[in-house]
């Protein structure tokens, strides 16, 4: 009896290694077809095979409490727990077949973990972890890259684990040789969308804290489960979350006004514009322009946002990059024109001179923004500003969207070259107009009154060319907190400036006209 006994307990042993061997080559010949499939040229959607990994291994019969599974790329492991659950915590270095040399990682769970799923069910439990050493399953971010390459998910089975008191703690171990341009780090999780759904969604940063207990280290603490990876920003440095309200009430105000200013600058021309020359047209056509990059800019926040269609948010973004790209053309005919006015007093006339800086000032603008629509409209749509809140030694991210470029490269070259080219365009004309007249000044007899002139002049030309522009290129280090403030004061109120600016060339031309008047009077007198 005794003998019959030992032998059933044998042959139920048998059959449970028999399926437990069953359920891992299922689960193993699944992995490699993913790691064949990211080998392939299409694009198959990832998600579903990253859904399928999971629902084999909440459905794998195995003995013992965990079952460890590996591939070159896919690692993963499923736990038997019960409701009596103390935590969890795995690392990297314990793990078995994992290579040292690769960067290390680690996950700790709270004991809170099972509470939600046991009110409603008693009994076991099975808690997933898949670490894929590949971001190939997952949305890429465009202006970002994947720390060591690596996701780590985790699902608990029967329901969703969100809003934890207790987060769950993952950590990210990686090497200080990493290149100077990635200047910060910041956990995000991979929202999933419904699993008969072929999409995963957008990385987040909501419900993640992130810490450097080291300068090896990116601790992320999250309330609730599912893909995390941390992304490593290029060229951009997180902007502090108190300073949001204050930087976004300059800019309501200061665009407000120069919104005000560039329409009666407007008006006042169309009332006048039988007495305009080529000059006045040019400043109407800049003024025209801030006017739309004002407007653009104030509705780009709004649109931004659900429930607004993303169409909405792909067409402002594109035309606020048109008035943005138009502005500084406009600019930079203010130069050229300059140019003309002091270096070729005589023989400056240009058939259908105004036409021809109109087809370039608005023209080319619109062209390129065309073309990058008709390549690839993705390049517009709402774009995230990332803010950091501190808080002791952890740091929380948050994010405020606009409708603007999403492309980091269009940025870098239509943003940022073509601003910088007209700033260094205009800043050469600025500083040879700046000659030119203290030529002028020391032929004069007068020199105290012609210097109070030249410096009205200066500061004049100095907006008219947009100088204050350049600010754009100095956010970063000790000089990021001024510049945001002195770029949104300066550039915010760039349309009232140019009113100001008018108002005293139009006051100055009718002084001159009157002096002019006078003299012809007294002269017919003196005749």
């Amino acid at each position: 009896m005794d003998f019959c006994w030992a032998a059933f307990l044998c042959l139920c042993l048998l059959a449970s290694q028999s399926r437990t061997a069953e359920a891992s080559q299922m689960t193993l010949k699944w992995m490699e077809k993913m790691e064949a499939i990211t080998r392939g040229r299409s694009s198959p959607p990832y998600a579903d095979l990253v859904h399928g990994l999971e629902s084999v291994l909440f459905n794998a019969s195995f003995s013992g409490n965990n079952l460890t599974l590996q591939t070159h790329t896919i690692q993963a492991l499923a736990f038997k727990l019960k409701c009596n659950f103390a935590g969890l915590s795995l690392s990297s270095a314990a793990l078995e077949k994992v290579p040292q040399a690769q960067p290390q990682h680690a996950m700790q769970f709270p004991a809170e973990l099972t509470r939600n799923a046991c009110r409603t069910r008693s009994g076991k439990l099975r808690l997933i972890c898949i670490y894929f050493s590949s971001s190939r399953f997952f949305q890429e971010d465009i202006n970002s890259s994947l720390l060591n390459n690596y996701v780590l998910g985790a699902q608990l089975s029967h329901g969703h684990v969100s809003n934890l008191s207790e987060p769950v703690n993952i950590s990210f171990w990686h090497n200080q040789s990493l290149g100077l341009g990635w200047i910060y780090m910041t956990c995000h999780w991979e929202r999933v969308g419904s699993s008969r759904k072929s999409y995963w969604g957008a990385w987040s940063p909501e419900g993640c804290h992130t810490q450097r207990p080291s300068p090896s280290q990116v601790l992320c603490r999250c309330s609730h489960l599912t893909y995390f990876a941390v992304l490593m920003r290029l060229s951009q440095t997180p902007i502090p979350a108190e300073l949001l309200a204050p930087l976004t009430y300059i800019s309501l105000v200061g665009c407000s006004i120069s919104i005000v200013a560039s329409l009666l600058t407007v008006l006042l021309h169309l009332q006048a514009r039988k007495q305009s020359d080529s000059v006045t047209r040019i400043h109407m056509n800049l003024h025209a322009s801030v006017l739309l990059l004002n407007i653009a800019f104030l509705l780009s926040p709004v649109l931004a946002t659900p429930p607004v269609p993303g169409a909405a948010c792909v067409m402002l973004a594109a035309t606020l990059h048109f008035a943005l790209l138009s502005c500084l053309t406009w600019m930079a005919i203010e130069g050229f024109n300059l140019y003309l006015l002091l270096g070729r007093v005589y023989n400056i006339y240009i058939h259908r001179y105004v036409l021809k800086l109109c087809a370039v000032g608005w023209g080319v603008p619109a062209f390129l923004v065309l073309l990058l629509l008709a390549a690839k409209s993705s390049v517009y749509g709402p774009f995230k500003i990332q803010l950091s809140d501190s808080r002791g030694n952890s740091t929380v991210f948050k994010t405020t969207s606009i409708c603007w470029v999403q492309n980091s490269w269009v940025h870098s070259v239509l943003v940022m070259g073509y601003g910088g080219l007209t700033s260094l365009f205009n800043l050469v004309v600025l500083a040879w107009a700046l000659r030119v007249l203290n030529k002028l000044r020391a032929r004069e007899k007068a020199p105290g009154a012609r210097a109070c002139r030249d410096t009205v002049t200066v500061l004049g030309l100095t907006v008219l060319l947009g100088s204050t522009w350049g600010l754009a290129f100095f956010s970063f280090s000790v000089f990021l907190l001024p510049q945001l403030f002195l770029f949104t004061i300066l550039n915010s109120l760039y349309g009232f400036f140019l009113f100001l600016w008018f108002c005293s060339q139009r006051c100055r031309s009718e002084a001159e006209a009157e002096a002019e008047m006078e003299v012809f009077t007294s002269s017919q007198m003196v005749q």
